[in-house]
């Protein structure tokens, strides 16, 4: 049966819609593209440090305080009225300088009783010899007994002997007078007066007048603790080791002197675990004074074998000091090491590290193990080509 004109043009645009399903169809889903690789971060430009056996000197930072070398209490030797005061107080003073007076009137008339009494028993002293002379005569001619001789020569020899006890008694007499006048037993510098004019003064424990201090030489007493002990080579610190010693005053200058270590304690402090030690510097220009507190740098000998690593290059975590090492693959992997002291701005490592050992010196915050690291470019100096010009101050 033939078709009619209408149903012919509708089955004419149905074909290409149904030639195209039956071609799906036939060919059956598409498949998804696979997904990209997501690209390797870029490596993280840091300070690397490239780190060599070295043979560092073995310094030691610690405080001091400063004391005079000489440091002598000037008492009264006599009892009496301290009339004056003869020096200013904070003088520098030569051994021997006059310093008070205590009224000799006392003393004097002491002194003058002491010669009486000597004179005294010089005159009996002639008497007494002149009459065992005498009886030395007459006793060989048998004109008295020997009884007789025997009372005079020992009333000579009495008298000879109290001759020489008066002589003794003038003796200290004099020394007492002498006292009257206060002297400065070294040189030095003078403190301030304990006792002031019309003070009675006594000759036992408050006696003291005033103090003497002894300031070139000057010395420096500090202390070394157990864990710096064990920095040093040997353990320990022992005169005449080629020791260094330097001040800082507390101005933070450098002292122009260089100390000698002049005593160090055969033992260890059982209340705070520190070695005491003293050391002597030259003061001619007086720059250090007693009871200041300085700081000592101290250099002992040498230490072989360590490294020298940026402080900032070191971690410090519970369980113990860290540096990132970067392989030969250029990635950062975490490495122990055994700290040392300071050494200006680095650490000591004595242990933990190999010669040639590559160091992350910064940017820690952006690094963990197996980052890959390379190595920044060092900062151009001010004034290059490329740097940016400094800033100008207004």
């Amino acid at each position: 049966m033939p078709l009619r004109p209408f149903a012919c043009d509708r089955l004419r645009r149905l074909l290409p819609s149904v030639a195209s399903a039956l071609l799906l169809s036939a060919c059956g889903p598409k498949e998804a593209p696979p997904p990209a690789k997501p690209a390797a971060p870029p490596p993280v430009q840091a300070r690397i440090v490239e780190v060599q056996p070295q043979r560092v000197p073995v310094r030691l930072n610690v405080v001091g305080q400063v004391e005079g070398s000489k440091e002598v209490e000037v008492r009264a030797r006599v009892a009496g009225i301290l009339l004056k005061r003869l020096y200013n107080e904070g003088d520098v003073i030569a051994a021997g300088a006059p310093l008070f007076r205590i009224d000799p009137a006392p003393f004097e008339i002491a002194l003058a009783q002491a010669r009486a009494q000597l004179e005294q028993e010089r005159a009996r002293g002639e008497q007494t010899n002149r009459e065992a002379t005498r009886l030395k005569a007459l006793a060989a001619e048998r004109a008295i007994s020997q009884k007789e001789y025997d009372d005079a020569t020992s009333a000579s020899k009495l008298s000879s002997a109290t001759q020489q006890a008066a002589e003794a008694n003038v003796k200290q007499a004099e020394l007492n007078l002498s006292y009257t006048l206060v002297t400065a037993p070294v040189s030095g510098v003078t403190g301030r007066a304990v006792r002031s004019e019309g003070s009675l003064i006594t000759a036992g424990a408050d006696s003291l007048l005033t103090s003497i201090y002894q300031v070139n030489p000057i010395w420096v007493r500090f202390s070394l603790a157990e864990s710096d002990l064990a920095t040093l080579p040997g353990g320990r610190l022992a005169r005449g080791a080629g020791t260094e010693l330097k001040l800082v005053l507390p101005d933070g200058k450098p002292y122009e002197g260089r100390g000698r270590l002049n005593f160090t304690s055969t033992q260890i402090d059982t209340r705070l675990a520190t070695q005491q030690l003293r050391a002597e510097f030259d003061n001619p220009r007086q720059q250090l004074l007693p009871g200041q507190f300085v700081r000592v740098q101290l250099t002992a000998g040498e230490r072989d074998n360590v490294f020298l690593v940026p402080q900032p290059a070191v971690l410090q975590t519970e369980k113990g000091a860290l540096v990132f090492v970067v392989d030969p693959e250029g990635k950062a992997a975490l490495r122990p090491v055994q700290l040392g002291p300071w050494v200006g701005t680095d650490w000591m490592i004595l242990g933990g590290l190999k010669a040639g050992d590559r160091i992350v010196a910064d940017n820690l915050l952006k690094i963990r193990p197996g980052t890959a690291v390379s190595a920044a470019a060092p900062p151009a100096p001010p004034g290059a080509a490329g740097a940016p010009p400094a800033a100008k101050s207004k």
